[in-house]
């Protein structure tokens, strides 16, 4: 029997974690478990009413920082950070820092859309991602797809394609999730740069914007400082925010692209699930079948991983 390759999970894991785990196990519930996290994210516009999508946006930022920067000192982050950026020549921070945009334009449109009849359009941009990110996997990693996982892929496809001709279009909103968050998620795996250093540069960056915007330009502020309520939502999303961040991009680097790409079903699927049961939507037939296939092939790749693990164990 060949030996298991083992990983060194977060530290904040650890008290949690079985010592054979691997990398593909973890990755797995790392992934899952974001997905979860998201969804809830996706119930603040609900929560935060009093504020626009690109109020709870800024504020989301501000607070994900300090979120952050909490984990990193929890899990010893900070000198793993001070060491990776010391050893960042001058190419390595202008394509780190290129990507930088992307992720902030992510964040505000995942903000602002529900509150500004986009939430329909952006969902379907999560539902083609994970298409984008298997692509991207087979084509710039050269990771091959076996017999189970293409079943598992076309399904998934199938499921968006009847999402896509119920809209009948494919808006800007749309575009913009599953074209640029693959170039993201590409660039950060093909640099190796840590989930968590990753994140903190980013949020280093637009956290004092953000900030000098709430100071400057935004009246929110004096409403969100004598609101208890709101100020201990805003605290939450930032923690919530900087959990699932750092989970799901350290996920993204223990797992395939492929396998990465097909897990990220499960975020858009719950986001389905609780628009329903909390937001109270209706969904007709045709969005029951489009759903039900895409969760049929969220289930046979992580199936098809479990078998794989399985086979690795037995050898």
């Amino acid at each position: 029997m060949s030996e298991i390759h083992q990983i060194q999970t977060p530290a904040l894991l650890n008290r949690f974690a079985l010592p054979t785990l691997t990398p593909i196990s973890v990755g797995i519930s790392l992934a899952v478990f974001s997905g979860v996290l998201f969804a809830i994210i996706y119930l603040y516009s609900s929560w935060l009413s009093s504020l626009s999508g690109t109020q709870v946006f800024l504020w989301r930022m501000v607070a994900m920082w300090f979120g952050l920067l909490m984990l990193m000192i929890m899990t010893q982050g900070v000198a793993k950070f001070r060491e990776y950026i010391v050893g960042l020549n001058l190419r390595q921070w202008l394509l780190l820092l290129s990507t930088t945009p992307i992720v902030a334009s992510q964040f505000w449109l995942f903000m602002w859309a529900p509150v500004n009849g986009q939430a329909v359009n952006v969902a379907i941009g999560y539902f083609l991602f994970p298409l984008m990110m298997v692509l991207v996997g087979c084509i710039f990693f050269k990771e091959k797809l076996n017999r189970l996982q293409w079943i598992a892929v076309a399904l998934a496809g199938a499921g968006v394609l009847i999402q896509f001709f119920l809209l009948g279009s494919v808006s800007w909103a749309t575009a913009w999730v599953c074209l640029t968050y693959p170039i993201y998620y590409g660039l950060r795996r093909w640099q190796g740069v840590p989930a968590l250093s990753g994140l903190f540069i980013d949020l280093s960056i637009i956290a004092p914007i953000a900030l000098l915007y709430l100071i400057f330009q935004d009246n929110s502020l004096s409403m969100v400082m004598t609101s208890s309520s709101l100020l201990i939502l805003i605290v939450g999303l930032g923690l919530i925010s900087a959990l699932a961040m750092q989970t799901n991009l350290h996920a993204s680097r223990l797992l395939p692209m492929n396998m990465f790409g097909m897990l990220s079903y499960l975020e858009p699927a719950l986001m389905f699930v609780l628009s329903i049961l909390v937001l109270n939507e209706m969904i007709n037939a045709e969005m029951m079948l489009s759903f039900g296939l895409i969760w049929v092939g969220i289930l046979l790749s992580i199936i098809n991983s479990m078998l794989e693990k399985s086979k690795k164990t037995t050898q």
